[in-house]
């Protein structure tokens, strides 16, 4: 299970769901938020093992999900800078 969540004081929260190759990166205002998500324009496929801790076993396309390392450094700049990098495609789910 590879889910992990960072809560900002604000409220605002930062999910990774990864399988080990790749990983979902989510941004949410608050709890129940659709939020929006890192996504791989060129990404094609789909993926399963993607496991949630309430026990939920997904799959997710590649275009909506991005290699583990280019998700690490996505987290790692968030948490630095507060803000997303500025070359990462996004998606609202708004």
């Amino acid at each position: 299970m590879l889910e992990t969540w960072f809560k900002h004081d604000r409220g605002r929260l930062l999910a990774v769901v990864s399988n080990g190759t790749r990983a979902l990166i989510m941004l949410l205002e608050e709890p129940g938020d659709p939020g929006e998500h890192a996504i791989d324009p060129t990404g094609t496929g789909q993926q399963d093992g993607f496991v949630l801790s309430n026990g939920q076993h997904d799959a997710c396309s590649d275009r909506d999900s991005v290699p583990l390392v280019q998700a690490l450094a996505i987290v790692e700049h968030i948490v630095d800078h507060g803000h997303l990098p500025a070359s990462l495609a996004w998606h609202v789910d708004r």
